[in-house]
């Protein structure tokens, strides 16, 4: 089930709202709030913010655990942009824009949590079958290997020789 959250109007731009968000599609919650908390930006301030009312959302009205949710998606879309002016050199002025970003995060528990003993089991299990495909095509394997190994010839440099 996917649940989801969204913070408009957020006074920072886009541009840099997103160079955050990158950094948290696909982590788990936990993962995803560390990572927020330790990164010295005013955007990760806001998507903790709004990726703690996700969590809260998902618990609240869906009954889902917060442990088995994954950021699905963390998009920032361009909101409206305030325009001011400032005074300038003789006489002229000059346009400021003032960019505002809606920030949706879609949390989902359909995605599995991949863990560090889960990568590690999945490598060994690799590393098992291919000794399995290793000892059962043993002369085909080492024929294509023998074939990889024979020293390819030399190509010419393309210079003219001196007679």
């Amino acid at each position: 089930m996917e649940v989801r959250s969204i913070y408009k109007y957020a006074r920072i731009s886009p541009f840099k709202v997103r160079e955050v968000t990158r950094e948290i599609q696909g982590l788990p919650v936990s993962a995803a709030l560390d990572l927020l908390a330790f990164t010295p930006k005013k955007a990760a301030f806001l998507i903790g913010k709004t990726l703690k009312s996700a969590v809260a959302n998902a618990e609240n009205n869906a009954n889902l655990k917060p442990d088995g949710l994954v950021v699905k998606e963390a998009i920032v879309g361009e909101g409206p942009t305030m325009k001011r002016m400032i005074a300038r050199a003789r006489g002229s002025g000059s346009r400021i824009l003032k960019r505002t970003s809606h920030i949706r995060i879609v949390l989902s528990d359909e995605i599995e949590v991949e863990t560090r003993e889960t990568r590690k089991k999945k490598r060994e299990q690799e590393k098992k079958e291919s000794r399995k495909h290793a000892t059962a095509g043993e002369p085909a394997e080492k024929s294509a290997t023998m074939a990889e190994k024979t020293p390819k010839a030399k190509k010419a440099t393309g210079k003219k020789e001196k007679n």
